[in-house]
């Protein structure tokens, strides 16, 4: 054999013997899970806010986006009927864990697959709402974060009427499309107000055209204060709410304290982005090989009365000191 041809076959074997390592070692290497994140309203509102501390959480447990796990995002844009169809998406792909963004989404979720881990932020109690049989054994493909957004609805109304003590007449805003967390929030603040002397009106909305009609009822009738329900929905919608309370100048009880950073009177909530960080945590924990049913409900425990001192004066209202005592914190 002639030199140059057998230096030829030796240069052919090498390159093929290289091309088999490479393909061996792509072959060994795992392939990248992938979490999907579904929500109900559009990347550009809450999430903005929350997937920053779910992020966080994940990286924690040692999972960076990009790096070493990848994020499929399914955005409802606050059409909940689109739900469904997002959530069966992402079980097709067989993702290997679902973040659920409110407990409308959760529960299409559980609806959507048997199998699939799904790490849920629920604001109602989840045993109620049918998500696990118990907080500490959830005993299925479900667990997640409880941060009291619905059972705070009385609270809040308290709250409220310390902050107006001359109110007599409450309106409450829930957007029906969220049928369970509508029927709650109002059975809660019913109860709150026969107990503390208050009449509650009861307005409805699902749309931000539904919203507006809502705020013209107010200002035709006229109560003497607002509570806002617990929703992503209404949640997407803080811009419009906090502004149509100010420009029509009724004292207002929100849910989460960005309401009350970007103007709203109050808000009295758990730590949302907590409870998100912990999500993002769970879902971590899964990835590395953790059940659902082997991982307890995590209950909030800090809850966060803020008040925007500023918007009280515009409103003509004086906060009493017991409430500025006792505010996590006056935005002044």
């Amino acid at each position: 054999m002639r030199r140059r041809q057998f230096i030829t076959l030796l240069g052919g074997a090498a390159a093929s013997g290289a091309l088999l390592s490479l393909r061996t070692a792509h072959a060994q290497r795992p392939a990248m899970p992938v979490i999907g994140y579904l929500d109900s309203q559009s990347s550009g509102t809450f999430a903005d806010l929350v997937l920053p501390a779910f992020r966080h959480g994940l990286k924690d447990t040692g999972y960076v986006e990009g790096e070493n796990v990848a994020i499929e995002y399914r955005f409802a844009e606050n059409q909940i009927d689109r739900l469904p169809e997002l959530g069966a998406d992402l079980v097709r792909r067989n993702v290997a864990v679902i973040a659920t963004a409110g407990d409308d989404v959760a529960l299409v979720a559980k609806a959507a697959t048997t199998t699939i881990p799904i790490v849920f932020i629920a604001s109602r109690d989840p045993v109620s709402l049918g998500l696990v049989a118990s907080l500490a054994r959830p005993g299925g493909n479900l667990t997640g974060i409880n941060f009291f957004g619905g059972e705070l609805a009385a609270k809040r109304l308290e709250l409220l009427r310390e902050l107006v003590p001359t109110a007599v007449r409450v309106a409450v805003l829930v957007n029906p499309a969220s049928a369970t967390i509508a029927e709650t929030t109002l059975k809660d603040v019913q109860a709150a107000a026969r107990t503390i002397g208050l009449q509650i009106q009861i307005l409805n909305a699902s749309t931000s055209r539904e919203i507006d009609a809502a705020f013209a009822t107010l200002v035709r009738e006229r109560p003497d204060a607002l509570l806002i329900g617990t929703d992503t929905f209404l949640s997407s919608r803080r811009v419009q709410l906090v502004n149509l309370a100010t420009r029509h100048a009724i004292p207002a009880a929100f849910t989460q304290r960005d309401f009350a950073e970007i103007g709203g009177l109050m808000s009295y909530a758990s730590n949302i982005t907590d409870a998100w960080r912990q999500a993002g945590g769970y879902a971590g924990r899964i990835l590395k090989g953790a059940k659902p049913a082997d991982l307890p409900v995590v209950q909030s425990s800090k809850f966060e009365l803020v008040i925007n001192h500023q918007t009280a004066r515009m409103l003509g209202i004086t906060v009493p000191d017991k409430l500025l005592a006792t505010a996590d914190e006056v935005i002044e």
